[in-house]
């Protein structure tokens, strides 16, 4: 497995958690009594994800554009 096939792997992984977290989020926006800490430690959960997604996919592409 090539080092971009790796970064792409671990961006998949944590789109797994992300999407995880979001639905925990549309969980918790449905309940009859919200908890505004929950929801903002979820939203921070996902913009923290979201940072390492990007991480990984510009490691990916700049490893891609070095063996090109």
């Amino acid at each position: 497995m090539s080092s971009s096939d790796e970064a792409l792997g671990r961006a998949e992984a944590l789109l797994a958690q992300l999407n995880q977290k979001r639905e925990e989020l549309e969980q918790l926006a449905k309940a009859e009594d919200i908890d505004g800490d929950a929801a903002v430690h979820l939203i921070a959960d996902l913009a923290e994800l979201a940072k390492q997604i990007e991480a990984e996919l510009t490691r990916a592409r700049t490893i891609v554009d070095a063996d090109g």
